[in-house]
């Protein structure tokens, strides 16, 4: 009975496999072949040379990646520290309140990344909406606002907050009242019930929330341009540039797998972190 099961659940999911490997896995497997090709050419026939990875160094490359990185970091730490108070209430204070709040979070992905930016470039730059009531009602402005380190990280907070929110409302409700009631019987402090009880027990939420974030934030790219005015380059835009500008395919390439491994790496680390199964719901 368990072989048929097994054969069965094979056939189901092969369709989906062979979906996801021309749609996903084809790609990929496009790019880290142009990534050993000879500099500037545009198909495979070629013998590979792996030209392009020294560039990484020599052109440094490396810089853009551990601003890319560095970015990432910052923004899932604050990210962690906004979304935590709001996911502990949907979770366990608001109630029926929690589905108000997820539409309205879920809603404003509806409307385009770049759109939400430009707005945020509308209201901060010189001139504009801040700015522009500032000097007609109080005769001061707000200078500088815009093209910096932190209004980069503000945009990344701002545009991933809910690759955040979710999974960690979602850690949270998987720790027990009765264990939180019990730490606090047995004299336990807030903050030790929070480090003891909610943090370890939230920790699968935490860290699905984490590398969402992480990731996501890793490779984006809008939010240096548009907010930046990309005063910072990072590691997407350097991909972008090769890619299109510099009519140099195999660079590009080369720039994304480095990115993918780099990503990849901390993404394995951090599964091996957290209980699959606790997530999925299963039993042992």
């Amino acid at each position: 009975m368990q072989q048929l099961d097994r054969k069965l659940g094979f056939f189901s999911a092969l369709p989906m496999f062979v979906v996801l490997a021309v749609s996903f896995l084809a790609p990929l497997v496009v790019v880290v072949l142009f990534s050993v090709m000879p500099q500037k050419v545009f198909d495979l026939a070629h013998v590979p040379d792996f030209s392009s990875f020294p560039y990484f160094f020599e052109q440094g490359y490396y810089k853009s990646l551990l601003w890319s990185l560095g970015l990432a970091f910052c923004s899932t730490v604050i990210l962690f520290i906004v979304c935590w108070p709001l996911a502990y209430g949907m979770a366990k204070v608001f109630g029926r309140f929690t589905l108000v709040i997820t539409i309205a979070v879920v809603m404003s992905l509806f409307v385009s990344e770049n759109i939400r930016l430009f707005g945020w470039v509308l209201t901060l730059m010189k001139g504009g909406l801040i700015d522009g009531h500032l000097q007609a009602w109080f005769g001061v402005g707000i200078d500088g606002a815009l093209y910096n380190v932190p209004i980069i990280v503000f945009g990344l907070v701002y545009v991933y907050f809910p690759f955040m929110l979710f999974p960690l409302a979602q850690g949270i409700s998987m720790v027990p009242d009765d264990a939180r009631q019990a730490a606090s019987d047995l004299g336990a402090t807030r903050w030790q019930i929070l480090k003891e009880v909610d943090l370890p027990l939230a920790a699968p939420g935490i860290m699905v929330g984490s590398l969402l974030s992480f990731v996501l934030a890793a490779g984006a790219i809008a939010e240096s341009k548009l907010l930046g005015g990309q005063k910072i380059i990072v590691i997407a835009d350097e991909v972008e540039t090769a890619f299109t500008y510099g009519q140099n395919w195999p660079l590009g390439s080369a720039l994304a797998v480095i990115l993918i491994a780099v990503i990849g790496g901390f993404a394995i680390f951090g599964i091996n972190l957290i209980n699959i199964d606790q997530i999925m719901g299963k039993k042992r």
